[in-house]
């Protein structure tokens, strides 16, 4: 069986006193392909050093998270449009907006989405998205950038059963992690009725550990614990679950 985790930061600080043996966890339990969004400038050499490292199993990303866009977000703009330019990525994440800590730069978000969405269709690249309180707005910017130029992951979708049909809507997949197996997660109340065509694994690791680690750090290998949970709620074996997130992230990845 090999499972795919779409969203790891397997670079996290939380990862520096044992991330040789956090990957071997994961390649032992199966994860054999690691999707590693960007979240600044700041972060990309220890990507590209990750990378060095397992070229056959980690594939990155390339973006500005939400709640790092500031004053100096033109900047940080340029850098991805840099880097983009020098090398092959496999998405452009993680981007989108998020109110949860911080309203101050929504505008500044909205700009930001918008842009690095555009320099997706740009380089013909999926979009890896982040919402947090901001459903609303999200979907504003999606609902003016759709067409079948635009697709990729909502990734740790946490919305009600009509938001995952409007983000399915944009040519995006639901990113299912850890809350699926939370009790109050409510996520897994619904999912059943969506097509599992249109879920992917991710862990969002070293954040969200899902049940019996709830509260704990988060990593790769728990991938496996998040499609048993899908196993149950969609009634399928452990090796259909496997077998067609992983493909679902193979088509979003052109892997």
């Amino acid at each position: 069986m090999i499972f795919t985790d779409t969203h790891s930061h397997i670079y996290s600080e939380e990862f520096a006193q044992d991330r040789t043996e956090m990957m071997q966890r994961a390649f032992e339990a199966g994860v054999k392909r690691i999707f590693v969004p960007s979240i600044d400038s700041t972060y990309t050499e220890k990507m590209y050093e990750i990378e060095k490292q397992y070229p056959e199993n980690v594939f990155l990303m390339m973006g500005l998270h939400p709640t790092y866009v500031k004053e100096n977000y033109e900047e940080e703009l340029a850098f991805v449009e840099q880097e983009l330019a020098k090398r092959k990525f496999y998405a452009i994440g993680e981007i989108g907006i998020d109110l949860f800590w911080d309203k101050t730069f929504l505008e500044q978000q909205k700009i930001a989405f918008r842009r690095q969405i555009q320099l997706a269709k740009k380089y013909k690249l999926p979009i890896n998205i982040h919402c947090r309180d901001a459903f609303d707005e999200v979907f504003e910017v999606l609902e003016t950038e759709k067409g079948n130029d635009l697709f990729g992951i909502f990734h740790c979708f946490t919305g009600t059963y009509e938001q995952a049909l409007q983000a399915i809507s944009y040519n995006l997949k639901l990113g299912i992690g850890g809350v699926a197996t939370f009790k109050n997660g409510k996520i897994d109340q619904f999912l059943n009725e969506i097509d599992i065509k249109n879920i992917v694994l991710e862990t969002d690791s070293p954040y969200l550990a899902p049940v019996p680690f709830r509260g704990k750090r988060n990593e790769s290998s728990y991938t496996k614990l998040v499609a048993e949970k899908l196993a149950t709620i969609y009634n399928l074996p452990l090796e259909e679950i496997a077998k067609i997130t992983t493909e679902n992230s193979k088509a979003i990845f052109s892997i």
